[in-house]
């Protein structure tokens, strides 16, 4: 029934009874192994696991070692950023000639939405680089600069960014690049290759 590498054969048959009486036969459950690993991988937008264990292991059939090695992610998908539950940061400007920004308006319109699950205001500040002449050279110096944004959490299967961006536009601001605030860019563990 399972093949010679999987990580379900040795686990013990149990018997249960679902809610309409009858028996079914089936396995134990796994539980997660003690694994440590000191290698990092940084996920990047076209990583599988499967093609992550053969690079690492040289077998695509190991990729639940990586699962296993990070078990804070509730499946392949969310360790690799490719959920359908996403969170995009959108930046945002108003321009509103002394009148102020349209907040509430804003926070409704996009809580409103089908598929939308969260949604919040944020203060940033970010170093953004401008390039300035001191003493006849050309030097890159980072100033502080303060931006508004909004961050959404949402269900890419009923909504897109630009759904989104779309909302925010029609309540009056301006909107720049949306920025995925997930797996991607971020490291997770790959532990060594060993027989469990």
């Amino acid at each position: 029934m399972f093949s010679k590498i999987s990580r379900y054969r040795k686990q013990p048959d149990i018997v249960t009874i679902d809610n309409k009486d009858r028996v079914l036969a089936s396995r134990d459950l796994r539980l997660l192994p003690e694994v440590s690993g000191t290698f990092f991988h940084t996920v990047e937008e076209v990583d599988r696991l499967d093609h992550l264990a053969y690079k690492y292991y040289k077998q695509p059939r190991k990729w639940w070692r990586i699962c296993d090695a990070n078990p804070e992610f509730m499946s392949p998908q969310v360790l690799l950023g490719k959920e359908p539950i996403v969170t995009d940061r959108f930046p945002l400007t108003f321009h509103g000639n002394g009148t102020q920004p349209p907040w509430a308006d804003l926070l409704m319109n996009l809580s409103e939405t089908l598929g939308v699950e969260d949604v919040k205001v944020v203060d940033d500040i970010r170093p953004v680089p401008e390039e300035q002449t001191i003493n006849g050279q050309l030097v890159t110096v980072y100033a502080e600069h303060f931006e508004r944004a909004v961050i959404v959490k949402y269900n890419r299967m009923n909504l897109s960014a630009e759904n989104l961006a779309s909302i925010i536009t029609d309540t009056g601001f301006e909107v720049s690049q949306p920025e995925n605030v997930g797996r991607i860019g971020k490291k997770i563990i790959i532990p060594p290759d060993v027989v469990a």
